[in-house]
């Protein structure tokens, strides 16, 4: 079941993203938020997605095929394109197994105990439960570290609820973009990394608020969801702020990553072009957005209506 949790390195935590919203505020947004950031030769829009999404969902509005359609180029997190779909039941390509060994190295355990040792006793009968309900022994997981156990009950709890993965915005939009150039602000590799950076005590909250929510896992991530498809960047920034209340991992997830990008977008804006940028909502909305990291270098990010 590993292997499944390639397609992104941050499945929850990272799917959504903040700074205050920039649009009008007696406008109507319908859809989800699309910017725009401009100058006399170079427009560079950013699109916020989602990573999981249930079946039917009809987001891709008229305002983001022209924007992705006039774009000469095309950027995301990471290159999802690279990485081949999971289906139930199929064995995995050399590719996805490739990716899944070098996750579970990162994720390895050194402290020379198990992951359940460096539980106390309430977390502990409480995350054996939660694994007990997925049909996982207890013991699965026991040579990985936290970050690599909050990501796998993340996902089997989305998948389960029927929010997929191969459905998720990027994978909608690698279909749409042949004969684009592309580009990633980042590698699979370096966002495991990312995560098996956080301190270990961060990575232990995750998880115990993980397994305490998975409850209620998929109508949160619904409610988000209908947050994203009216367009409102406000409820989505306070959506996530009440789920990432660890500055450590505020920083390491969001802000740290949205001034790498800002920095990119700056650079690009000496280059003549259009660029779609699509990145997690959480990146786009609430303090530390991208959004917010451009307008300390001068840059404004336009709402796009309708």
């Amino acid at each position: 079941m590993f292997h499944k949790l390639a397609l992104t390195a941050s499945a929850f935590a990272l799917a959504f993203a903040a700074s205050p919203a920039l649009a009008d505020d007696h406008a109507e947004p319908t859809g989800p938020a699309l910017w725009e950031v401009s100058d006399e030769d170079t427009t560079v829009y950013l699109f916020g997605t989602v990573h999981f999404l249930p079946e039917g969902v009809e987001w891709y509005t008229p305002t983001i095929e022209q924007a992705l359609t006039g774009s000469d180029q095309f950027v995301t997190e990471i290159d999802t394109s690279a990485i081949p779909e999971m289906v139930p039941g199929e064995t995995p390509s050399p590719e996805m197994m490739a990716i899944a060994q070098m996750q579970m190295q990162l994720a390895q355990l050194t402290t020379g105990g198990t992951l359940r040792e460096l539980m106390d006793e309430e977390d502990r009968a409480e995350y054996e439960e939660a694994l007990t309900g997925f049909g996982v022994p207890a013991a699965a997981l026991d040579g990985f570290e936290p970050w690599f156990a909050f990501m796998t009950m993340t996902q089997l709890a989305l998948m389960q609820q029927g929010f997929d993965p191969n459905a998720g915005v990027e994978r909608q939009l690698d279909m749409r973009v042949e004969g684009k150039d592309r580009a990633a602000f980042e590698t699979i590799e370096q966002q495991f990394t990312m995560l098996d950076s956080l301190p270990m005590e961060s990575q232990l909250n995750l998880l115990d608020e993980t397994v305490e929510g998975l409850p209620e896992m998929g109508e949160g991530f619904q409610r988000m969801v209908d947050e994203w498809m009216a367009g409102d960047a406000d409820g989505l920034a306070s959506m996530l702020n009440e789920e990432l209340k660890d500055a450590a991992v505020y920083d390491a997830l969001l802000t740290s990553r949205n001034a790498n990008w800002a920095e990119w977008i700056d650079a690009r804006m000496d280059e003549p072009g259009t660029v779609f940028i699509a990145v997690g909502a959480g990146h786009l909305a609430g303090n530390g957005s991208v959004q917010e990291m451009l307008a300390e270098r001068g840059f404004t990010a336009e709402r796009v209506q309708d």
